[in-house]
């Protein structure tokens, strides 16, 4: 019998020997679970809770469940989607930046706290030396000037007293944007701030906990050990902590009778939270300097000044400036000897790489100059002397060097001239004669290159004198890419377009027409067309034919296709239509809020093009001008058959510029002699009409009317900027523009350059020289 036992086991472990690695995972996975478990429910306190509190005041029992509900904050949350069916359907207006959908905050605001004494000194001080280093700056005061700096964002409480402006601020904040920003640091307008190693300290601190983080000070006349952060040196106060502040607010400002505002945010954090003021926090310490009455920053040389993040007191703006100059020196030289430890460090690994010293790129550190593939791909270099260039915008083989390419060639010289004197000095000093030839080239992966050949007179240390030419080489590297701020827009704004018909152009209407209803009516897109129907002095008179009569029964068709859809039309008399003049009708019957399109009968905007007007004109700060496609002369340029079926066999080559996704279609070039089409806003239109106008006066205005178009007044009369970018949503068919003979000698360059370039291509002209010479010699 036991012999039989025996077999039976070992036959049922035969069996079960391929389970059992899962059936012991199973039995540990279970069992370590359930021990996990028994130590979460244990009454032990948490290790992790108890760092929470600060040491600057007791702890707060509340602590473990606010640790808990902020590291709900990290954890994602599916939200399911769910849509009723008996419910219309309604687009979403999506958030222009991802990190507004997904609820991330900035950084840091920074609050000045200021006075309507002080608002146009030191205020102004502290806002040209930090404002472009936070992303939010704001100033608050009891009483506003009677002028408000330009680019500052002043709020005014109405009372000077301190406790209430400190109240109204803190309340401010909490309630505009407490869930915005991570930290908030206040500071007053008599106060330098270091701003990169503010920024660098809040960006090392965490923020999730509750932090009054400044400069300790003891209460006077008290021996409690809790502290204040002294207001002149700034303070850092955190989201979370700012959050559980509000509620308190009010009770504060009656319980608590202080001179001074500092003392009182700290006893009012004291008493309702608990929370006293630290110095240093998770190995991060807050340093400041005091400065002596009358001292000289660039005689300051203390390890307390050089390291700290905030200077008071500043007594005027002029001591702000100057701290700023000596902190960014110091800035500047701790940024180039980190750069020439890098160097060393470069130099001392390449010998263990596999190319070896070969490999190491000049500068050191910055990337290799392109290598092209082709010859294609070969960068150019451009000739230039002290007085001329031989690279010029227009095509001229010479042109005088101005503007800012002549700064940019004396800095060179003169950065070539500093670093040859440092390295040889005192043994030999070099002065510059003239530049004899001057090279330079734009590589995109290292920055601008430029060679010199420099005459020079060397001078040695006995006096005596010679003259040499060297050549030098120098590159001004990539700097670092930010972001330029620019003014909100949404995608919501109802474009009006314009549309300017002259008597030629009416029988090409109604095909513009068909093509506007099909993308803009059709897919209901929120735009709007105006007709401006320009005749000339003996046309559209009385018993004479009306030119526009197709135009006008094209547009009364589409708005009895489109019920609800009104097509204006508005008729205007001239001997010579001018663009401005033009515009000038159609900006006195809209409001000045209107978006206007200025597009011509050759362009068919859809939507994507009305959205790309909608985004790049900004009211008040930008007006875009796009670059349209223009396609050849279809006799000139061969035309491309859509593709065949499969196995068909290969489709003929496209030509240069074709669009495959519009069938059979013909080349082209974008066209950036031609400025017809336009976005902006009517409000900067009448803005830089009226500079126009007050420029120019009488005769002279009339005369400039007539040689300009939208775009150059834009360029000449307006503050704006002027965006131009090529718009592969607007294509053109082949067509020869008028040239006026009024207008200006450029516009008239510019326009017969537009009707040259656009016959077609170089190989197409060549074709067509070609074929030409052929008949001609049979």
């Amino acid at each position: 019998m036991a012999g039989r036992t025996i077999m039976r086991l070992s036959s049922l472990l035969a069996l079960l020997r391929p389970a059992l690695p899962l059936i012991l995972g199973l039995s540990l996975g279970c069992s370590l679970s359930l021990l996990r478990v028994s130590w979460i429910q244990g009454e032990g306190e948490d290790p992790c809770v108890e760092a929470v509190g600060e040491p600057g005041g007791p702890q707060n029992p509340d602590s473990r469940t606010r640790l808990d509900q902020s590291d709900e904050d990290f954890k994602p949350r599916i939200v399911p989607y769910y849509r009723d069916p008996n419910k219309p359907y309604k687009k979403v207006l999506r958030t222009r930046y991802i990190q507004t959908e997904l609820g991330s905050r900035e950084r840091l605001l920074v609050a000045v706290l200021t006075s309507r004494a002080t608002l146009s000194t030191l205020a102004v001080a502290v806002n040209r030396t930090v404002a472009h280093h936070f992303p939010r700056l704001l100033y608050f005061t009891g009483q506003r000037g009677a002028r408000t700096p330009a680019g500052m964002q002043v709020v005014s409480h109405g009372d000077e007293r301190p406790a209430w402006l400190m109240s109204e601020t803190l309340r401010y904040l909490h309630t505009h944007f407490g869930a915005d920003y991570d930290w908030f640091f206040i500071m007053q307008d008599d106060t330098y701030v270091q701003a990169p190693r503010l920024a660098a300290l809040a960006g090392h601190l965490s923020i999730n906990q509750d932090l009054y983080l400044g400069r300790a000070e003891e209460f006077i006349g008290t021996g409690e050990q809790a502290r204040y952060c002294h207001g002149g040196f700034g303070y850092l106060l955190s989201r979370s902590l700012l959050l559980r502040l509000r509620p308190h607010l009010d009770g504060c400002r009656g319980d608590i009778l202080s001179a001074r505002p500092d003392e009182w945010l700290g006893r009012c954090l004291i008493d309702s939270l608990g929370i006293g003021c630290v110095s240093q926090h998770q190995g991060q310490q807050y340093r400041s300097f005091e400065l002596a009455k009358n001292r000289d920053p660039e005689k300051e040389g203390s390890s307390a000044f050089l390291s700290a993040f905030a200077v008071h007191p500043v007594s005027e703006g002029t001591l702000m400036y100057r701290l700023h100059k000596r902190f960014s020196a110091l800035e500047l030289e701790r940024a180039y000897s980190e750069i020439e430890q890098l160097q060393a460090q470069i130099r001392n690994l390449t010998v263990l790489t596999p190319e070896g010293e070969a490999g190491l790129s000049w500068p050191v550190g910055l990337p290799a100059p392109f290598t092209p593939h082709s010859r294609f791909e070969v960068l150019g270099w451009d000739y230039f002397t002290e007085q001329h260039t031989f690279s010029c915008a227009d095509g001229a083989p010479k042109c005088p060097l101005q503007g800012a390419s002549r700064a940019d060639v004396g800095d060179a010289v003169e950065t070539a001239m500093e670093q040859l004197n440092r390295r040889y000095q005192p043994r030999l000093r070099f002065q510059k004669q003239r530049l004899l030839n001057g090279y330079r080239r734009f590589d995109p992966a290292r920055g601008m290159e430029y060679t010199l050949d420099l005459l020079l007179e060397a001078v040695t240390q006995r006096g005596h004198r010679r003259a040499l030419a060297r050549r030098v080489s120098l590159l001004r590297p990539l700097s670092r890419v930010e972001i330029l701020p620019m003014p909100y827009v949404t995608e919501a704004t109802r474009v009006q377009l314009v549309l300017p018909l002259l008597v030629a152009e009416a029988a090409a209407a109604p095909a513009f027409l068909e093509a506007f209803a099909a993308s803009v009516l059709e897919p209901r897109e929120h735009a709007l067309l105006t007709l401006l129907l320009v005749y000339g002095p003996r046309e559209g008179g009385r018993g004479a034919p009306d030119p526009f009569l197709g135009v006008k029964a094209a547009a009364a068709e589409l708005e009895r296709r489109y019920p609800g859809t009104r097509l204006a039309w508005l008729a205007v008399r001239a001997e010579a239509p001018s663009q401005v003049r033009l515009m000038d009708v159609v900006s006195k019957k809209h409001p000045v809020d209107t978006l206007f399109f200025l597009t011509t009968v050759w362009t068919r905007p859809g939507p994507e093009v009305l959205n790309r007007c909608r985004m790049n004109a900004i009211s008040g700060w930008q007006a875009f001008f796009p670059v349209h496609f223009q396609e050849f002369n279809p006799a000139l340029a061969p035309q491309r058959s859509p593709p065949g079926p499969p196995g068909a066999g290969p489709d003929p080559p496209s030509p240069p510029g074709a669009d495959p996704s519009r069938g059979a279609s013909v080349g082209g070039r974008f066209d950036r002699q031609a400025s017809a089409e336009g976005c902006f806003y009517n409000a900067d239109y009448l803005a830089a009409r009226a500079r126009l106008a007050g420029e120019l006066a009488g005769q002279e205005e009339e005369e400039a009317l007539e040689g300009l178009e939208v775009m150059d007044v834009f360029l000449r009369f307006s503050g704006l900027h002027l965006f131009r970018a090529v718009e592969p949503g607007l294509v053109q068919k082949f067509s020869l523009r008028d040239c006026s003979p009024r207008l200006s000698e450029e516009l008239y360059h510019r326009c017969r350059l537009s009707n040259l370039e656009g016959l077609g291509g170089r190989a197409q002209l060549a074709m067509a020289l070609f074929e030409q010479e052929q008949a001609n010699s049979t």
